[in-house]
């Protein structure tokens, strides 16, 4: 799809292809709000069923409802899904992770995206391009970063 709808609007939510994009281009996401029903599905749906993660108590160790560094990695990735690579990601490459701090429901969380790669493949446009970000939390503490290399699509020719 071109980006344009049938009346010559431009279309809502549509990613950056590759060409619209460079090394040093900075973004941040929307801040999001980590729920008990986020915690609960995200469990349900994988099975982590750590202590830490259902039992409100758990010893004590760190205070709060703990929330898997996946399920804080996923909530970002979504929103990177519905702005900066709806219809235009081809493929997930690679991704790197470190978590440095708890997340915890109730916590609101957000990111940067801080392009690092965009280099055009030997296939007619597409890119490969990476990314480091970084997420951080309510008091603007990072919270866990990744690196993530993707395929891009390029303008519709």
């Amino acid at each position: 799809m071109s980006g344009a709808a049938d009346g010559g609007e431009r279309l809502l939510g549509q990613g950056f292809y590759w060409q619209d994009i460079a090394v040093g281009d900075r973004f941040r996401t929307r801040r999001r709000l980590v729920t008990e029903a986020d915690l609960v599905g995200f469990i349900g749906v994988t099975g982590m069923l750590e202590e830490l993660f259902i039992d409100p108590g758990h010893g004590g160790v760190i205070e709060g409802r703990l929330v898997p560094a996946a399920l804080t990695y996923g909530l970002i990735e979504g929103l990177l899904f519905q702005t900066m690579i709806q219809g235009t990601g081809l493929a997930l490459l690679e991704a790197s992770m470190k978590a440095i701090k708890p997340v915890r429901v109730g916590d609101t969380i957000w990111a940067t995206v801080e392009i690092t790669l965009v280099k055009p493949s030997a296939k007619a446009n597409r890119a490969i391009v990476a990314s480091a970000v970084v997420i951080r939390n309510q008091a603007c503490e990072i919270v866990l970063t990744y690196d993530v290399t993707r395929m891009l699509a390029g303008r519709p020719e």
